[in-house]
């Protein structure tokens, strides 16, 4: 389709015929409803059809689907429902196999729309069916299309990373509110409490009870107990003896030590794990990444990272079916909305309308450009010397790194700075 949007919604509509019947199907856990129109959204059926989440129940729907056909001279059919949640995938791949072209309803749109037929704001799984219906006829849908299986794969992993790290920062909560709690004094001698040195001193004396009893040799001899290497050097004995300092004068909580104990040590455990979760899902992206033919275009930018690469490309599919930065930039919801009325002009703000793990990195690779990459340095140096704020000029970087990257695919290009090397520099 045409990428202005008029033309695309007429075409949209103009695909459908006087020989189509219209499926529109609310999808639940356990048990869908379905309803079926004509293209102008007369109903075709006294009552809906309710079908479980099984094969059997999605053979009821195609058989029903079909009867309906038959009677009433429809030999084409456009199935509709919400992606809600990750109950719709397996029906739409399903009827995709049985040959039957499925689209996509936005859920907002739906609800927008309940109050047509009735003027009631009633709701019920029969009455969103033919809602879902009744939208598609009118064009307000998207194709459902499935991606190569490498991009499925990636979007999988980065769904299932999102949960670990997740975890991992509220575990890193956790690890900060205990340290807070029994040995505030612990961040003075490591700011950071995830390096190494850190989490060895974490692990063999935590509370401050348990270093008041050692000298500097000890503290040394308990990090080289946890599998640390040179730990004796000058640097070491020093933190070693500024470590015993702070315990000595620690104000911490020391009236429930042996279950403090408990937790810190369960707690970095679970801690660990996450982390070892975390690396590895790293390497499976890496090999599926390998599998991608435009992947070393952007590696070419360099400042961006194998996570933000897979999250392109988990969330945003293959980006060769892409005709403009735009596109990408309205399946992120970082289009722009304004509501205008006579002289009143509304405030312009982002619509969010998109895949919000997709919006979340784009943001943080820009970040990483604009630290790494000459040439975004160079771009937010001069937003921000034309009064943009910070911000402003990231999401201004957001929309032209969106472009760049489509333009790059597009052509099938590498980046290539166009500044002179002396600015880059």
């Amino acid at each position: 389709m045409k990428f202005t949007r008029n033309d695309a919604a007429n075409q949209r509509i103009e695909r459908i015929t006087n020989h189509h019947a219209i499926v529109g199907i609310d999808i639940a856990k356990d048990i869908h409803a379905a309803q079926i129109t004509d293209f102008r959204g007369r109903t075709l059926t006294p009552r809906h059809v309710s079908f479980t989440n099984t094969k059997t129940g999605f053979e009821k729907l195609l058989t029903w689907i079909q009867a309906v056909g038959d009677k009433h001279g429809k030999t084409s059919f456009l199935v509709g429902m919400e992606p809600t949640g990750h109950y719709w995938h397996n029906l739409a791949d399903w009827l995709l196999e049985q040959g039957l072209e499925v689209v996509l309803v936005n859920p907002v749109t739906t609800h927008r729309n309940k109050e047509n037929r009735d003027n009631s704001p009633s709701k019920n799984d029969p009455k969103d069916a033919l809602v879902i219906a009744d939208v598609v006829s009118r064009g307000y849908y998207t194709d459902y299309s499935p991606q190569e299986p490498v991009f499925d794969q990636i979007k999988a992993v980065m769904s299932a990373r999102e949960y670990w790290s997740g975890q991992s920062t509220s575990l890193g909560n956790r690890i900060v509110r205990w340290i807070d709690l029994y040995f505030p004094e612990f961040r003075h001698v490591f700011p950071e409490w995830d390096g190494v040195r850190a989490l060895a001193t974490l692990k063999a004396f935590a509370l401050p009870a348990e270093l008041r009893k050692l000298n500097a040799e000890e503290v040394v001899e308990g990090w080289r107990s946890q599998g640390m290497r040179r730990v004796a050097g000058v640097s070491g004995k020093a933190k070693a003896v500024e470590l015993l300092a702070a315990a000595a004068r620690s104000i911490g909580k020391s009236n429930t030590n042996d279950a403090a104990r408990q937790d810190i040590l369960r707690l970095l455990h679970v801690y660990e794990e996450t982390q070892l979760i975390l690396t590895k899902m790293k390497q499976e992206l890496e090999t599926l990444l390998e599998q991608v033919p435009f992947v070393q275009q952007l590696y070419s930018l360099r400042g961006l990272g194998t996570i933000t690469i897979a999250s392109l490309l988990g969330c945003a599919g293959d980006l060769r079916h892409y005709a403009h930065g735009r596109q990408l930039l309205r399946r992120a919801g970082l289009n722009l909305a304004e509501r205008t009325s006579g002289k009143h002009k509304g405030q312009i703000k982002l619509s969010k309308r998109g895949s919000s793990m997709l919006r979340k990195y784009l943001y943080l690779g820009v970040l990483g450009l604009v630290r790494q990459h000459p040439d975004f340095k160079y771009w937010h140096t001069r937003n921000q010397a034309k009064g943009m704020s910070r911000m402003y000029s990231i999401f201004k970087l957001m929309g032209k790194l969106a472009r760049i990257i489509i333009g790059m695919i597009q052509r099938g290009e590498t980046y290539q700075s166009q500044m002179p090397q002396a600015v880059a520099a």
